[in-house]
């Protein structure tokens, strides 16, 4: 390789490609993407990586932690375009360059939350996206709540938009999916909105589970419909019985976010929808629901996406630690969970892996005490982090 001033290269790297691991390598970037690599010493100078892992920057796909950063104290509202530079950042440091931010597409009645902002804050990433504030490339995953009545309206609103690239579908009614022990839903609402009593509790969940009764199917059907009609991949949410799994297979679902029970798990990954499962499920041992553990899934080869949720930092944290615990996962099987799957999944076909030709989306990570932590990140070649 002749050196050239537009040829970013870097050395001594631990390269992470799609099916193994370069123990000491390097790699060049030029124009944006990834124009070689190889194993040893590179062909001519570059910058020194220090034996750091240089792996593909990660591909988040269901985060919801914008709106901590729009509502950070409850009835608390900041700037939206400084709270999506904020939480870009937070993003970027933690290793992620693409990211589907995860908009909740509904409101609820009596819950300080910033529910029902949607497109307050799709509004707010467009504009800091073409002010040029932002890092990671951001694009948008609607969850709409099916049962509540204004759903379909909402969801309709933003169903249109070109940066839209997936819609999960989820049901929280108490008694059923992830909070079928109802206890569970109730501890969880008392830890958001430490001012209910049991008996405002008592009149949200009869709510919610009138509104699932009276709008349930029929908003199922049409946010199906508004979907398949813009062509955006549908996720299914929190699937536990085979009888959520048959509606998934029917409807054409993509990926199946945290599914509860291995039992869907097994027949979600055997009809060819990828199951994705949360990083803080396994970085923290096990579901704060009580559901099944992400480690478990992995074990038994049913864990095809990690997800950070509600903790950016977790999705590399899982992905590093994974190999130590789960046999048979080596460290190129674990960041595929976080980078060239999540990519498949949603249509991403320059991005998610080391190779010539796609994207230099790339992060350098740092291992010390079992705790990774990013060094430099590159957005399609350009140092953003």
């Amino acid at each position: 390789m002749t050196a050239r001033p537009d040829v970013a290269i870097l050395t001594n790297a631990r390269l992470v490609l799609s099916d193994h691991v370069v123990e000491s390598g390097w790699l060049a970037m030029q124009d944006g993407q990834i124009a070689a690599f190889g194993e040893g010493r590179a062909p001519e100078r570059g910058e020194d990586m220090g034996g750091d892992i240089v792996m593909p920057g990660l591909i988040e796909l269901h985060t919801d932690h914008l709106e901590a950063h729009y509502m950070p104290r409850p009835k608390v509202y900041w700037n939206p375009v400084s709270a999506v530079v904020s939480y870009d950042g937070q993003l970027a440091t933690s290793g992620i360059t693409t990211v589907l931010d995860s908009l909740r597409v509904w409101r609820e009645d009596a819950t300080d939350d910033s529910d029902g902002e949607a497109v307050l804050l799709a509004n707010a990433i467009s504009a800091a996206r073409e002010a040029g504030l932002l890092r990671a490339d951001h694009y948008l995953h609607l969850r709409c709540e099916v049962p509540m009545p204004g759903v379909v309206n909402e969801a309709a609103s933003l169903f249109a938009r070109d940066d839209v690239r997936l819609a999960s579908l989820m049901d929280h009614t108490p008694g059923q999916r992830q909070f079928r022990d109802e206890d569970k839903l109730r501890t969880y609402y008392r830890g958001k909105n430490a001012g209910m009593s049991e008996a405002d509790l008592d009149k949200m969940f009869a709510s919610r589970i009138a509104y699932q009764h009276e709008f349930g199917a029929r908003n199922y059907r049409a946010l199906v419909e508004l979907a398949q009609r813009q062509q955006t991949p549908l996720a299914s949410h929190d699937d536990t019985t085979l009888d959520h799994v048959e509606q998934a297979i029917a409807d054409g679902i993509a990926i199946a976010e945290f599914p509860t029970t291995i039992e869907a798990a097994a027949a979600l990954h055997q009809a060819g929808i990828r199951v994705m499962m949360g990083a803080p499920n396994l970085v923290r041992g096990g579901s704060h629901s009580g559901n099944v553990a992400t480690a478990d899934l992995a074990r038994e080869g049913l864990l095809d996406i990690l997800s950070s949720d509600y903790v950016p930092s977790s999705l590399l944290a899982a992905a590093v630690t994974m190999p130590s615990l789960v046999d048979g996962i080596d460290l190129a099987s674990a960041v595929r969970t976080v980078t060239k799957t999540p990519a498949e999944a949603v249509g991403f076909t320059d991005r998610g892996e080391i190779a010539p030709g796609k994207r230099a989306d790339l992060i350098r990570v740092h291992v010390a005490h079992d705790v990774p932590a990013v060094r430099a990140v590159w957005r399609a070649g350009e140092r953003v982090a």
